[in-house]
């Protein structure tokens, strides 16, 4: 197990590494740079904020700078907002951790045991209609039930607001709107681990042994079939957090996605750098987490 945790962070740092020099290079390439703006600028006032952001100098001293500044503890200055980097992130990755914690939370609470009904009702209509469902929260995007639920939930239901991040109550509709897709995905991927495992000969011969149906279900079927499920959840939850730009835009939740957005549009080198930076590291972290879970799981897994 200890041998899998060092290897996989070993994994994680090249590939950190990998995806900032990547974003560093592939950003300025763009068209431009950060103090390319609509507002007239003179040349002396130009010059002067080139060399304190470093644009004075070539791509590979940038790159040096960078690093630099980075084991210093310094992400840089955002060059649009003029503000700190590591200030703008304190402000939003909170609001976008509660997000998609909640929609997960959501996704899984629908999405698994979906699949596993579905699964133990194999070709049934209770299966039928589980993975219809399931269609219909794959095929329709977010940008579409976002505003669905502010039209006819929100304006119905008692505390329940279309836009705000005040309090608990405004984080249900975009946990609902973030989390049912992931839900959808997640039930079909654990009916079909589900299937598989119930199909396997000592499933078959537990229940010739006169093994209850409920302890073949949690003794022996769930360990295996939630195994894909499980593979699944690490990168899901990852993407939940940094892909929810649209839910934060619908319903006006001050996230990180805005900022990821914004930043990309802007050509804001060191707010999406740390922004690139941040989820990297929580993709490799989560990432990290499933892998483990999965050793505990799959005793294949531990060599």
């Amino acid at each position: 197990m200890l041998k899998t945790i060092i290897d996989r962070l070993l994994q994680g740092v090249v590939v950190i590494i990998c995806l900032l020099t990547l974003t560093f290079f592939l950003i300025r390439m763009i068209p431009g740079d950060p103090l390319t703006d609509e507002k007239a600028m003179s040349p002396q006032v130009r010059a002067q904020n080139m060399k304190i952001f470093h644009l004075d100098k070539s791509k590979t001293v940038q790159y040096g700078y960078y690093w630099k500044n980075l084991f210093q503890g310094e992400m840089g200055m955002s060059s649009k907002k003029e503000q700190p980097v590591s200030k703008i992130i304190k402000q939003s990755f909170p609001v976008s951790v509660i997000l998609g914690v909640c929609g997960m939370i959501i996704a899984v609470l629908i999405g698994i045991p979906a699949g596993i009904i579905a699964a133990l009702k194999h070709n049934s209509l209770i299966d039928n209609g589980a993975m219809f469902f399931a269609m219909l929260g794959i095929s329709i995007p977010s940008f579409v039930i976002g505003p669905l639920l502010a039209k006819f939930v929100a304006t119905e239901v008692p505390y329940l607001k279309v836009a705000g991040w005040g309090d608990p109550f405004d984080w249900i509709l975009p946990s609902i709107t973030l989390g049912l897709g992931t839900a959808a995905y997640l039930a079909r991927i654990t009916r079909a681990g589900m299937l598989d495992i119930l199909s396997q000969d000592f499933i078959r011969t537990a229940q010739a042994k006169g093994v209850s149906q409920t302890s073949i279900i949690v003794k022996h079927a769930l360990k295996g079939g939630l195994v894909p499920a499980i593979a699944f959840i690490g990168p899901a939850f990852a993407m939940l957090i940094t892909g929810s730009f649209v839910v934060e835009t619908i319903f006006q939740v001050p996230g990180m996605g805005q900022h990821f957005v914004n930043a990309t549009n802007d050509r804001d080198y060191f707010l999406l750098q740390g922004m690139v930076l941040l989820f990297g590291i929580l993709i490799v972290m989560v990432n990290l987490a499933a892998d483990i879970l999965l050793t505990y799981l799959n005793p294949r897994l531990r060599s």
